[in-house]
């Protein structure tokens, strides 16, 4: 089967992080993870479509891959109608097709769902839904109550959601040519082309069945949702793992230490007298933990430095982040950023209610009473 994963946006809401594609996790950047997920469930041939911001570093990332061909977005106007449309070229009349979204991972089980049900159900098209218990910013999907997708309601609003099913953007159709022929003639004032085909093809007759999937699910739409998934990552670390990578990789870590939970180590980390790690947590390579530092469920990049009686608590740093006596929580740093002397991070309220951030001029909550800084590159 092939898919058409999508990575051309440009993340304006995730300011200033430049590009969630290219935020790594693990020494790996996210769109990478992406596609070795589809390739280990059977998924064999990719077409990733960049934008032209992010098309030099995702077709270096994948250029010795014979399962992905990468492909440029010409239009970046056109949205996810723009990118589908790129693809229509290299599929095949009534091949089947799964779209994907860079803007949604989620768990293994996930595409399992998909594909059974496209055994069982007597449908055209396959639509992942997430079943919510909050309100979610998103799409909902109305369903009759054999599951059959009666429409899609973009951003009801709270309290008037048509079901509890988000539309998550991953949708297999039976004949892939003819969504596409549906998009690119799919006509719209505003950047809602491919939920407007969608719409189209089920006026048309094709039938559309709503998957309800029970997993994690991990948007990527807003600067702390990075924390999200660097948790989700940092849960999937097992003791073997970080028991293997202390045997392969030799972190020079020192007799005064203290190293408590998972804690999976790159090569040529150093950890220094009386510093302390507490799992789970990601040290990259060459890494130096210094003496009375203190890290604590974070992913901490490659070549960092947590100096001298800095603690990193729940945060996400890239590579080349240099601290010396700092406080970190709850915080994104991305590459080349130098914290002086003494700075620390703020993240709590003193009412300890939700946090707000300015997204594009509009206020939006984060769903955390703790969240603290969010640093761009350089």
């Amino acid at each position: 089967m092939k898919v058409i994963l999508l990575a051309g946006g440009k993340s304006n809401r995730l300011y200033p992080v430049e590009d969630k594609n290219c935020v790594k996790f693990f020494g790996v950047p996210l769109i990478r993870h992406q596609a070795n997920q589809l390739m280990e469930n059977g998924y064999d041939e990719i077409f990733v479509v960049a934008g032209k911001h992010n098309l030099d570093r995702i077709s270096k990332e994948f250029e010795f891959d014979q399962n992905v061909e990468v492909l440029m977005q010409h239009d970046a106007s056109l949205g996810m109608a723009g990118a589908i449309s790129e693809c229509y070229d290299f599929i095949g009349d009534g091949e089947d097709v799964l779209v994907v979204s860079g803007n949604d991972v989620v768990e293994n089980k996930a595409l399992s769902y998909l594909r059974d049900a496209s055994l069982k159900v007597d449908a055209d098209v396959f639509l992942l839904a997430k079943k919510m218990d909050v309100y979610f910013p998103g799409g909902y999907l109305e369903t009759d109550e054999d599951g059959f997708v009666k429409g899609i309601v973009e951003k009801p609003g709270e309290g008037n959601e048509p079901s509890d099913l988000v539309n998550l953007v991953f949708h297999y159709f039976r004949n892939g040519k003819k969504m596409i022929e549906f998009v690119k003639k799919a006509k719209s004032e505003t950047d809602d082309l491919y939920e407007v085909a969608l719409d189209n093809m089920m006026k048309d007759g094709d039938k559309f069945f709503a998957v309800k999937y029970d997993g994690g699910w991990f948007p990527v739409k807003f600067p702390w949702h990075i924390l999200d998934l660097m948790g989700m990552f940092l849960n999937g670390l097992t003791e073997e793992m970080c028991k293997n990578s202390v045997k392969e990789n030799s972190p020079l870590i020192a007799d005064t230490a203290v190293i408590k939970g998972n804690v999976f180590f790159e090569k040529g980390v150093k950890v220094l007298d009386h510093a302390s790690i507490v799992g789970p947590a990601y040290i990259g390579k060459n890494v130096v933990v210094a003496s009375n530092a203190l890290v604590r469920d974070s992913h901490i990049g490659d070549n960092c430095v947590v100096g001298f009686s800095t603690e990193i608590a729940r945060s996400y740093l890239a590579n080349d982040v240099w601290t010396h006596s700092n406080y970190i929580g709850d915080s994104v740093i991305c590459e080349n950023c130098s914290f002086g002397a003494g700075c620390v991070t703020g993240n709590l309220r003193l009412d300890e209610k939700d946090i707000f951030v300015d997204i594009k001029g509009k206020k939006v909550n984060t769903n955390r009473n703790k969240f603290g800084l969010v640093m761009g590159n350089n």
